[in-house]
């Protein structure tokens, strides 16, 4: 029996629903009493840190906890339920009293890097845990956080992991586990940690020891585009510069194309190996009451089988229903989260809100930015920008925006532009443009930005380079890159020339003309080239995987002259060297996932054999396995 400690914050359905998956039971902590004739104890947090131990004080729960950590019994932290087993935290202005089991303290992360940390990285793994069995040397786990440990006992650290710089990960003494990613959002790996944690009755560590792991990746969003069709059913569609209807000769002329049902398409990108799944309702719902709007079945229903991270957008308001009943923006987001999601996306509102803040310089404190970050977390609250280009004629063309120069000549040959933000799907234009408008909602409490462009939706022609540039050098937090992509070399590109932390594409895996395999393989090896790889200098002369757009899920061309492997690495650089020589095409089973190349001995440049590894074929990019290097 797992006991579920839920402070009523963020998104612990998702929790809930792994561990019943595996096939476990649960018990909801209701009163103090209940944590103390708990078997297991299960704590999962997520938000903010004051407002959690504010709540765990108001409940009675901090003396009943701090005796069940005494008794050894095994209790799992997870994020900000590790952080409060600490003496406190620098996201806690008003010095409330934390639970005190280890010593240490949280502070927020000092880097250049984007922050908050947001993504799949990997381990280094400190103690032999038995919570640690069955998971993957190479494992990558999802973080999602601002602030991370200090212990000053360097003997309670299970992993560590590096983001610019190295920090504890996981903390273990006992029985008493806590770590800093989300096991219930971390796919396989993740739900086999929970597993072991829900079977085994004993955790102490066998001992000290020092595993490696792999560094920080890309991440991959499968975006669905959800609204309701002609005949009233949910359906996923994608438009052309946002228009989701058909056109003249399509077949059904004006109706709303139909690409599949939001809860299966979900399943589908999360089983191909997508490492986000972002839900954006496009139908007003206006009028519902919150109970009855249709995205919150949705959610519910994906979180059952979906375990990485959700973010839904659409409706995130203030708004009054057909009944007279008045909702704020953060009772909308509050029903989202404890339906499934992990994020929520705020697109028009956020403009109003930005231009506001710009033109007084004062932040109100009441808007749906703020609010839902105060409690929530930075890291929930998602800024989708609209914006379309206008060409200037100088630099000085457009005063009091954000001028760039730009290798994309205008109609008329100009060589300047810049990004107008738009509202209403892109039907109204702004006063306001994408750089003003991220650096504002930053300020405000944003913690990441979906940054999509309305010229080159649906073009398959590329991610706009310089708006994501932009927009990236003038905020501190992550920048999803959105429209355009058409081939998995756009992946690449972005990412290579922009730094942004996710990619995100919708009709190319609806349409299934692009493979999330084969998008995530191209990027395997440049992946570590950003930072956190552990071997990040060796791989900075590592060429990138290239394939074909017309022949998608063969592997047909790597470049020559890679450096070879260090013996007893099962990251196979041979095999790739032999494939650029040879320009053997290795057909991909896009199902499965592995490459169907047969085992076999290559010789590298140093005529060092080495064997392909024959217990791992999986193809590259699929959760760090693979052939990656």
């Amino acid at each position: 029996m797992i006991t579920l400690l839920d402070y009523g914050a963020g998104n612990v359905r998702s929790v809930r629903n792994a561990v019943e998956k595996l096939g476990g039971t649960l018990n909801m902590v209701t009163r103090p009493e209940d944590i103390l004739s708990a078997e297991k104890i299960l704590f999962p947090g997520v938000g903010n840190y004051e407002n959690m131990i504010q709540v765990l004080n108001r409940k009675g729960y901090m003396a009943p906890l701090r005796e069940y950590l005494a008794s050894n019994r095994p209790f799992f932290g997870i994020c900000l339920g590790m952080q409060a087993l600490f003496q406190g935290s620098e996201e806690d202005l008003s010095n409330n009293e934390s639970i005190g089991f280890f010593e240490g303290r949280v502070e927020r992360f000092k880097t250049k890097l984007s922050v908050p940390h947001m993504g799949w990285n990997g381990i280094h793994l400190r103690q032999d845990s038995p919570l640690m069995d069955r998971i993957d040397t190479d494992a990558r786990f999802y973080f999602v956080h601002s602030f991370h440990l200090i212990p000053h006992d360097p003997a309670v650290v299970l992993t560590t992991t590096t983001y610019d710089y190295e920090f504890a990960s996981a903390v273990q003494q006992g029985n008493i586990i806590g770590t800093q990613f989300h096991p219930e959002k971390s796919g396989k790996q993740g739900m086999q940690l929970l597993e072991n944690f829900i079977r085994l009755p004993d955790f102490t560590p066998r001992g000290r020891v020092d595993v490696p792991g792999c560094g920080l990746s890309k991440r991959i969003i499968a975006c669905l585009d959800v609204r309701s069709n002609d005949q009233g059913d949910l359906v996923v569609t994608k438009g052309d510069q946002y228009d989701v209807r058909e056109k003249p000769g399509d077949g059904d002329r004006g109706s709303v194309r139909n690409l599949g049902k939001p809860v299966d398409l979900a399943r589908r990108y999360y089983e191909e190996g997508a490492d986000e799944i972002t839900f954006l309702n496009i139908t007003g719902f206006r009028d519902f009451p919150l109970e009855d709007m249709p995205m919150i079945q949705v959610l519910e229903q994906t979180s059952k089988n979906v375990f990485v991270p959700l973010t839904i957008g659409g409706g995130i308001r203030d708004y009054t229903d057909a009944n007279g009943r008045n909702y704020t923006a953060l009772e909308v987001a509050s029903r989202y989260f404890r339906s499934g999601a992990d994020k929520i996306s705020i697109g028009s509102d956020a403009v109003h809100v930005a231009k506001a803040f710009v033109e007084t310089g004062k932040k109100t404190g009441k808007s749906a930015i703020e609010e839902i970050s105060r409690v929530y977390g930075a890291q929930a609250v998602v800024i989708s920008i609209d914006p379309k280009r206008v060409y200037v004629a100088t630099r000085q063309g457009a005063a009091g925006h954000h001028v760039i120069k730009t290798d994309i000549p205008g109609p008329n040959g100009e060589r300047f532009c810049w990004y107008q933000c738009t509202v209403q799907g892109g039907r109204t234009a702004m006063d306001l443009d994408a750089v003003t408008l991220a650096h504002a909602c930053e300020a405000l409490g944003a913690g990441e930005i979906l940054l999509n462009c309305i010229d080159r939706d649906g073009t398959k022609a590329g991610y706009d380079l310089e708006l994501i540039q932009a927009v990236k050098q003038a905020v501190t937090i992550p920048v999803i890159a959105s429209s355009g992509a058409g081939s998995p070399a756009h992946f690449s590109e972005v990412f290579e020339h922009t730094g942004a932390d996710a990619a995100l594409a919708a009709g190319i895996f609806h349409r299934k003309e692009v493979p999330i395999a084969a998008v995530k393989s191209i990027w395997t090896i440049t992946a570590s080239r950003f930072a956190g790889c552990r071997d990040s200098e060796p791989a900075k002369r590592r060429p990138p995987y290239f394939f074909s757009s017309k022949a998608i899920g063969i592997f047909t061309h790597m470049p020559a002259g890679m450096p070879p492997d260090v013996p007893g690495s099962n990251r196979q650089s041979a095999t790739a060297i032999s494939a650029a020589r040879s320009r053997e095409a290795w057909p991909l089973d896009a199902s499965t996932r592995t490459c169907s190349a047969p085992p076999f001995s290559l010789t590298n440049t140093m005529s060092r054999t080495v064997p392909l590894c024959p217990r791992r074929r999986a193809f590259p990019g699929y959760r760090g396995g693979g052939f990656s290097l």
